[in-house]
């Protein structure tokens, strides 16, 4: 068993509270010690209350599962004996109400787009076999209700 931490730091900075006209702007801190702006989305509370480029927990739940399929895809690709160049993933989140009529994340689809050395490059199913393996793998996705899709570009040289 492992565990993670991470600190979530705001402060009201003598603003007015009680009126609920108050920054939403706050930090993440991460093990590793890095700093990251966080704040809700402005498409959850409005501008300026919100902070447009700070990363919002809707953002870090879509991040977090690209960058745990990509860690397991890139493992299983080397164990493969295929060399991975580069990776790309323009995932995204659909926030709808789910089956009791709550707002939730009910959709994330993964586009992994990843380019190999040109010694060796899977097929379009080995492809397929390894995205596959890479979301049973991910533990953000085992961890989730939420439907993750994954849906692969496929390159043709």
């Amino acid at each position: 068993m492992a565990q993670y931490g991470v600190e979530v730091i705001w402060s009201r900075d003598n603003q007015d509270f009680l009126d609920n006209r108050y920054s939403r702007k706050h930090i993440l801190r991460f093990d590793g010690g890095i700093d990251v702006a966080g704040s809700s989305s402005p498409h959850v509370v409005p501008l300026p209350y919100s902070e447009a480029a700070a990363v919002d927990p809707e953002e870090s739940f879509i991040a977090a599962l690209s960058s745990c399929h990509m860690l397991w895809f890139l493992a299983i690709a080397a164990k493969r004996g295929f060399v991975v160049d580069y990776y790309y993933d323009a995932a995204v989140g659909i926030m709808a109400k789910n089956a009791d009529g709550k707002l939730a994340m009910t959709a994330v689809t993964l586009k992994p787009d990843a380019l190999f050395s040109k010694e060796k490059r899977p097929s379009h199913q080995e492809l397929d076999q390894m995205h596959h393996e890479a979301h049973e793998e991910c533990f953000i996705a085992n961890s989730v209700k939420t439907d993750v899709r994954v849906e692969p570009v496929y390159h043709t040289f």
